[in-house]
C-alpha cells in the first residue's frame, strides 16, 4: 500500500517575508508526488488563496485553505506564539477571514498582525487548529519544561476545538525539534489529543535553501553572513514526498495518517464567479427593474431635447431609433441582472457632478451604451458615432459590465469617500496589488545580501534595459555587453544565478490606482482585509481578478489629469466671462465642428493637447490632416504600433487624400453591403466594432456572436478560428453571399482584427482631446496657464509649455509676489502670470503665507515684505529664490532690473534681522523710542539707502539666477551678451538663413538635444539652436557627432557651420552640421584687440596697479590690450606690450565693465 500524507503547513511567496513557493509549480509538484491534497497557510493572509484554489482544482487536487497566526502574548515582554487554522467548511472559511481582517485592523504593531487568544475562541467554529509545533504556546512551554502549563494550555485549546485540535510534530533538522517532539508525544498520550506531522514547507526542492535564505535577508535588510541574523529555517523545509515523510516518522505512523484524516475533514467550497451587487435604494411601490426603465427613458427624453430638433421632418423616425435601441439595451441589462450596477455608477457620477467634480465623457467600451448616455454616466451619443452596446455587455458571454470612470485627479478621493459613506464603511474598500522582485531591483538586492560591492551591483543593474516588464532572461538575450560581462566575472555570475531564482516573487503590497469594491453586506463576508498600521488604506486581500471571482463587483475610479486642467482653465475663463456679464462656459456644449480648432489641429500645433502632443502624433496629424471629430477618433485609434507597422495608417491616409482608391475593404475583394460600415474610415478596418458589424452583415452573426468572433480573432487560437471559419462560411451562404468572396474578406478581417481598436474608448478620449484643443484655440492663455499649473513640479515640462506660449505669441509675465498666485494665472489683458509655486525652493507653505499677508495691500519693498510674511514659512532660502526668479522685482529701488536684484539680494540679511527685531518687540509689548526700526517705515525715506554702493548684477548672473529657480531664461537670452559681436562671428542670424549649397555659419543657444541610433547602429544627434531671432534644427551625423560630442550639451552657446536646406516635413529650414565651435572659443580666436576707453579725470591714483591685477589672471592669451586715453583737448591710444596679451573671456570683460563702466569696454574684430 502506498504511503499517504498531506502537507498541512506551507507558506507560498504571498507570505512576503519568506518562502519561494509559487502556486503553479507547487500544484504541479504535489500532483507529481501523488498527494491528493495540499494546504496553503500563509502568514495572516489569504493573498494567494483564490489563485491556489483554482489551480489545485484544475489539477484535480483538493485545496485546503488555512493561515498561520501569531498569537499575542499575555505578558507584554513575552514573545508571540504560533497557531495554524484550517477551514473545514464555509463557516470556518468566513471565521478565518474575519480573524485575518481583525488581526490587521486591530492587532497590528510595526507592520506585523497579531491576534488575541480570545478572538480565536470566539471564531473557532468550522475550524481545525494545529498547535504550531515548538513555536506554538504549548511547544514553548514544553521546551522550557513547564509541563503543567503545557497541559493547561492544551486543555484550553481542546475545549475551544473539540476533536479539532492537533498537536503538531516536525522533524526539520532544527534546534529542539526532537526534544519538543518527545515531550509533545508524551503530552498527547496523557491528554488523549491526536498528533499530526507537518514539514513547515518554505521551498519545493532542497537545493533552493540558499535562495530562500537570501529572500529572507532581503525582507529583513540583513546580509547572509551577518552573525547577528536569526537563522530560523533549515534545508529540510522542502516539499518532501510521502515516502520521505513515512521514513522520517516511521516511529509515529499515526502522525501521517492524521494528516490525511484532516484533509478529508476539510471540505471547502468557495463560490466563484457569482456576483453580488449592493442594493440601490428604490422608491416604494416599484421594483428595481421598473425604476431602472423609468429613469432611463426620462434621461433619454431629456437628452433628445438637446440633440434632436422636434420641428425636423424626420424627428419621429430618429426618436424611434433611439427608443428601439434603449429598449433593446434595457432588455439585455435586466435579463442579465445588472440594473443595480448601472444605478450605483449613475449615483456616484451624479454626486460628483452635483459637487462640481469633473467627470470624463466616458472610457472604454461603456461609451457604447445608450442607457449609460441616458443616465448621464457617459456624455457621448453612441448612435451618432456607431458605437455598439454588445462590445460592452454581451448577452452571449456573461461577465460583469465594467465602467471605468475618469474623475479629476484632485477630487477623486472625495467620490470614493462618498461611496464609502453611502454604502457603509465596512462594505467599501480599495483593491490590493502585489509588488514583485523586478529584474533591475532583484540584482541589487541579491548583491547586497551576498555582501558584493555596490559598484558591481550598480554596473550589473545598469546593463539591464529599463523597459517596463523587462526580465533577466530577456535582458540576457538582448544585451551582448551583459553576456560578455557575466562570462568573465565570477561574482556577477553568482548574483545572476540567485537573482534568477528570486525574480518575480511577490515582495510587498500596494493599492490599486482606481479599483473600488462595494459589497452588499460587510466586506469580510467575501474577502479578508488588509490595512496599514494607522487603520487607513483599507484594501481587500484579493487582487482585482480574484476579488471578482469571490463575488464582489469592482468599480474603476480613475484620475485623469486632463480633466483637472480643463476644470482649472474653465474656472479662470468663467471669472473673466462674469466680469463682462457672460454666462459660464459649458464645455459639454461646445460645437464639435469648430473651424479655428481644426485649423490649429491641421497645423499640428498640438503641444499640451491631450493625446496629440507627442512628436510621432504630430507627424501623423500632418500626414492625415483631420477635418472632423470622426477623423480625430480614427487618428487616436491608429496611433499605435500595430496599425503604424502594418501599413494600415498609410493606407488610410492615401485613401483619404485620393492617392489610393477607396474600397470596402479591398480593391480585389469587396462587397457593397460593407460600404456603410467602412465609409467613415475610407474602407480601412480601424475599429473592433467594424469587425463585429462585418460579421453581422456578411454572415448573419448576432452582435453578441460577432463579439465572440472578434475576441477569437484577437487571441489567434487556431482551433477556435477553424470553428469560426465554418460558422462564417455557413452564415455567408445563408445570406446569399459568394462563399469564396466571403472567405477572402474573412481572411482580410482576421489579419486586421488584432490591430482593431475599441471605438467607444477612442471616441470618448477623442472628445476630451477635442475639448482641450478647442480651449487652446479659443482661450489660449487660460488653457496654457492651467496646463503649466498641472505640471508645475516638472520643470522640463513647464519649459516646453513656456516655449509653446512664445510660439503662440502669448505674453508671459515674470512671477510677482504682489499679483501672482500659487498656480499660473491670467490677468484681464490675457497675459499669463507665472505661478509662484513653480519657483524652485518655494513650496506651497511659503506661497500661502505670502498670499495671506498680501490681503492687507501690496508689499512696498523687501523690508515691508519681511515684516508681514511669516518668517518660519518664508526663510532666507525662499527669499533668495524670490529675488533671483524676479518675483520680487516690484519691491526693488526701481533703477534697473540688474541693479534692483543686486540691491535686494544684498539687503536680505538686514531685512530679515529688522523683521525679527520688530516681531520680538511686539511680542514683548515694547515700543521703540526712536520710532520704527524698519528703514522702509518712513514713506519718504529710502528703504535701500545703505545698499546703494552694491555692484549691479551682470546679465549673466541675472539669467543664471532665473535658470536655477525657474528652469529657463525669462528676461533675456545668453546670446544677448554677444549681440554687438555676432556680425563678426557668424555669416547670418537664424531668421535670415536661406537654403543654399554653400556653407553658412550661425550661433545660438542649444535649447533641446536628442541622440538617436542610425540604421548602422552609430549615434547621431539633433540639436535645436536658438539665437532669439529664430530657431533651427541641426542634424549632427555620426562622424561629426563623434568629433564634437563633448560640445553637444543643453544650454551651451555654439557656433555651427553647415549646409541649410528646406525641410519638407516641417515646412521650415533644417541644417546639417559640418563643424561646431563654442562661441567663447570663437570670440577668443577672432578678436583683434580689447579696447578700454578711459578719461583722465575719472582715473584713480592707483589705476595702473588696479588694471594689472584685473588683467593678470587672463594673461598668456593672443588678444592685445589697447587703452583709449582721453583728457582735456587731447586723445591717444596706448597699446600694452606682448606680456599683457589676454584671453578675452566673459569674466574678464565683466570685471572691466564693473570697474570702468559698461560703455568703456569693447572688442575690436578684424
Amino acid at each position: 500500500m502506498t504511503t499517504q500524507f498531506v502537507h498541512l503547513r506551507l507558506h507560498t511567496e504571498y507570505s512576503l517575508s519568506d518562502s519561494l513557493v509559487r502556486i503553479k509549480p507547487l500544484v504541479k509538484r504535489v500532483a507529481e508526488l501523488g498527494m491528493p491534497a495540499v494546504a496553503v497557510t500563509d502568514q495572516t493572509n489569504f493573498y494567494g488563496l483564490i489563485k491556489f484554489y483554482k489551480a489545485a482544482q484544475g489539477a484535480g487536487l483538493k485545496p485546503i485553505a488555512g493561515s498561520d497566526f501569531l498569537v499575542a502574548n499575555a505578558d507584554p515582554d513575552g514573545k508571540p506564539t504560533l497557531i495554524t487554522l484550517l477551514a473545514m467548511n464555509n463557516k470556518g472559511y468566513k471565521n478565518i477571514i474575519e480573524l485575518i481582517s481583525r488581526a490587521w485592523q486591530k492587532g497590528q504593531q510595526q507592520g506585523i498582525a497579531y491576534v488575541q487568544r480570545e478572538w480565536i475562541s470566539e471564531l473557532a467554529e468550522g475550524v481545525i487548529a494545529l498547535s504550531g509545533g515548538k513555536f506554538g504556546d504549548i511547544g514553548v512551554a514544553l521546551i522550557a519544561s513547564r509541563q503543567n502549563q503545557a497541559k493547561e494550555l492544551l486543555s484550553g485549546w481542546m475545549a475551544d476545538f473539540p476533536n479539532r485540535f492537533y498537536l503538531e510534530l516536525q522533524r526539520t533538522g532544527r534546534d529542539n525539534d526532537e526534544d519538543y517532539l518527545h515531550a509533545a508525544v508524551d503530552l498527547a498520550a496523557q491528554a488523549q489529543c491526536p498528533v499530526v506531522a507537518t514539514n513547515d514547507v518554505r521551498f519545493l526542492r532542497q537545493d533552493e535553501f540558499e535562495a530562500h535564505e537570501a529572500r529572507v535577508c532581503i525582507s529583513e535588510g540583513r546580509a547572509l553572513d551577518d552573525p547577528r541574523r536569526e537563522r530560523r529555517y533549515g534545508d529540510q523545509q522542502y516539499l518532501r514526498s510521502p515516502e520521505e515523510m513515512a521514513e522520517l516518522f516511521s516511529d509515529i505512523p499515526e502522525a501521517l495518517e492524521n494528516s490525511v484524516e484532516i484533509a478529508k475533514r476539510c471540505n471547502l467550497d468557495i463560490e466563484l464567479g457569482k456576483y453580488y451587487l449592493p442594493e440601490y435604494p428604490i422608491p416604494e411601490g416599484m421594483t428595481e427593474n421598473e425604476f431602472f426603465e423609468k429613469i432611463s427613458y426620462e434621461g433619454l427624453y431629456k437628452r433628445l431635447e438637446r440633440i434632436l430638433d422636434p420641428q425636423a421632418a424626420d424627428y419621429q423616425e430618429r426618436k424611434k431609433a433611439y427608443e428601439t435601441r434603449l429598449q433593446f439595451e434595457l432588455d439585455i441589462i435586466i435579463q442579465m441582472g445588472f440594473p443595480g450596477y448601472f444605478l450605483i455608477v449613475m449615483d456616484f457620477i451624479q454626486w460628483a457632478k452635483d459637487h462640481d467634480i469633473p467627470v470624463g465623457p466616458g472610457r472604454g467600451s461603456g461609451a457604447g451604451s445608450l442607457v449609460a448616455y441616458s443616465l448621464d454616466i457617459t456624455d457621448l451619443d453612441p448612435l451618432q458615432y456607431d458605437l455598439l452596446f454588445e462590445r460592452f455587455l454581451n448577452p452571449e458571454r456573461v461577465s460583469m459590465p465594467d465602467f471605468d470612470v475618469d474623475f479629476c485627479m484632485d477630487n477623486r478621493d472625495q467620490v470614493i469617500a462618498y461611496v464609502a459613506d453611502n454604502y457603509g464603511r465596512d462594505a467599501v474598500s480599495q483593491i490590493i496589488t502585489f509588488g514583485t522582485m523586478a529584474a533591475k531591483a532583484v540584482v541589487r538586492d541579491v548583491a547586497r545580501v551576498q555582501g558584493k560591492s555596490y559598484g558591481l551591483a550598480d554596473k550589473l543593474s545598469k546593463m539591464i534595459p529599463a523597459t517596463p516588464g523587462m526580465t533577466l532572461e530577456a535582458a540576457l538575450e538582448q544585451e551582448e555587453v551583459l553576456r560578455e560581462f557575466l562570462e568573465v566575472d565570477e561574482e556577477a555570475q553568482e548574483i545572476w544565478e540567485m537573482a534568477r531564482q528570486l525574480e518575480g516573487l511577490a515582495r510587498n503590497v500596494g493599492k490599486h490606482a482606481g479599483g473600488v469594491v462595494i459589497a452588499p453586506t460587510k466586506l469580510t463576508d467575501f474577502a479578508p482585509l488588509y490595512c496599514d498600521e494607522t487603520g487607513s488604506g483599507l484594501v481587500t486581500q484579493y487582487d482585482k481578478n480574484d476579488v471578482e471571482d469571490a463575488g464582489l463587483v469592482k468599480f474603476d475610479f480613475l484620475g485623469l489629469r486632463t480633466l483637472t486642467i480643463i476644470d482649472w482653465a474653465k474656472a479662470m475663463i468663467d471669472q473673466q466671462r462674469a466680469k463682462v456679464g457672460e454666462e459660464p462656459l459649458d464645455i459639454a456644449a461646445i460645437p464639435l465642428d469648430d473651424k479655428p480648432t481644426f485649423d490649429m489641429l491641421k497645423r499640428a500645433e498640438t503641444t499640451a493637447v491631450f493625446q496629440l502632443e507627442s512628436r510621432g502624433m504630430k507627424d501623423l496629424i500632418k500626414r492625415m490632416v483631420p477635418e472632423s471629430l470622426e477623423e480625430l477618433i480614427a487618428l487616436v485609434a491608429l496611433f499605435r504600433p500595430g496599425p503604424l507597422d502594418s501599413g494600415m495608417v498609410d493606407d488610410f491616409i492615401n485613401r483619404k487624400h485620393g492617392r489610393a482608391k477607396v474600397a470596402y475593404p479591398d480593391a480585389q475583394y469587396q462587397h457593397e453591403r460593407l460600404e456603410p460600415i467602412l465609409k467613415p474610415t475610407y474602407g480601412v478596418i480601424v475599429y473592433q466594432e467594424q469587425v463585429m458589424q462585418i460579421a453581422q452583415e456578411l454572415a448573419g452573426y448576432s452582435l453578441g456572436g460577432a463579439d465572440l468572433l472578434r475576441r477569437a480573432m484577437g487571441k489567434k487560437k487556431p482551433e477556435e478560428m477553424a470553428k469560426q471559419r465554418e460558422v462564417f462560411a455557413q452564415g455567408a451562404k445563408e445570406q446569399g453571399i459568394d462563399p469564396d468572396l466571403a472567405m477572402k474578406i474573412f481572411d482580410l478581417v482576421e489579419k486586421f482584427a488584432g490591430y482593431g481598436f475599441n471605438k467607444s474608448h477612442s471616441a470618448a478620449y477623442a472628445l476630451v482631446s477635442y475639448q482641450t484643443a478647442w480651449l487652446k484655440a479659443h482661450y489660449p492663455a487660460h488653457f496654457m496657464a492651467a496646463t503649466m499649473s498641472s505640471d508645475m513640479d516638472k520643470t522640463d515640462k513647464v519649459v516646453t509649455f513656456i516655449e509653446e506660449c512664445r510660439q503662440m505669441n502669448l505674453q508671459l509675465l515674470p512671477p510677482d509676489v504682489n499679483t501672482g498666485e500659487f498656480q499660473f494665472s491670467v490677468d484681464d489683458d490675457n497675459n499669463i502670470i507665472y505661478g509662484l509655486g513653480a519657483i524652485k525652493g518655494l513650496g506651497e507653505g511659503p506661497v500661502e503665507s505670502i498670499i495671506a499677508a498680501r490681503k492687507d495691500g501690496p508689499f512696498k519693498d523687501l523690508f515691508d515684505f519681511c515684516a508681514r510674511v511669516d518668517p518660519r514659512k518664508v526663510n532666507k532660502r525662499a527669499l533668495e529664490a524670490l529675488i533671483r526668479s524676479g518675483a520680487a522685482d516690484k519691491l526693488g529701488p526701481g533703477v534697473d532690473i540688474d541693479y534692483d536684484r543686486a540691491v535686494m539680494f544684498a539687503a536680505i540679511n538686514e531685512a530679515v534681522k529688522t523683521a525679527e527685531q520688530k516681531a520680538a518687540n511686539q511680542s514683548a509689548g515694547m515700543v521703540d523710542l526712536f520710532g520704527d526700526v524698519i528703514p522702509g517705515g518712513d514713506p519718504e525715506g529710502d528703504a535701500y539707502g545703505e545698499f546703494h554702493k552694491v555692484r549691479s548684477w551682470s546679465m549673466k548672473e541675472r539669467l543664471h539666477g532665473e535658470k536655477e529657480t525657474l528652469g529657463l531664461y525669462l528676461t533675456g537670452h545668453p546670446i544677448d551678451e554677444y549681440d554687438s559681436e555676432l556680425n563678426h562671428l557668424v555669416s547670418s542670424r537664424i531668421i535670415d538663413l536661406k537654403p543654399q549649397k554653400e556653407s553658412q555659419t550661425v550661433a545660438g543657444l542649444v535649447v533641446a538635444m536628442r541622440v538617436m541610433k542610425t540604421k548602422r547602429g552609430d549615434n547621431m544627434g539633433f540639436v535645436t539652436l536658438d539665437d532669439r531671432t529664430g530657431r533651427i534644427e541641426v542634424a549632427v551625423f555620426s562622424d561629426t557627432f563623434n568629433e564634437y560630442r563633448d560640445l553637444l550639451l543643453k544650454d551651451s552657446l555654439l557656433v555651427i557651420t553647415g549646409q541649410v536646406s528646406h525641410d519638407d516635413y516641417s515646412g521650415s529650414l533644417k541644417m546639417r552640421a559640418d563643424q561646431l565651435r563654442l562661441l567663447s572659443d570663437m570670440r577668443q580666436e577672432r578678436a583683434r584687440e580689447l579696447c578700454l576707453a578711459v578719461e583722465a579725470g575719472a582715473l584713480s591714483a592707483n589705476f595702473s596697479r588696479q588694471l594689472g591685477e584685473l588683467l593678470d589672471p587672463y594673461r598668456e592669451g593672443r588678444c592685445p590690450i589697447v587703452i583709449d586715453y582721453t583728457r582735456q583737448g587731447a586723445r591717444g591710444q596706448v597699446r600694452l606690450g606682448q606680456a599683457w596679451q589676454v584671453r578675452p573671456e566673459d569674466d574678464l570683460l565683466q570685471r572691466l565693465r564693473d570697474t570702468y563702466g559698461p560703455e568703456s569696454v569693447h572688442l575690436v574684430y578684424s
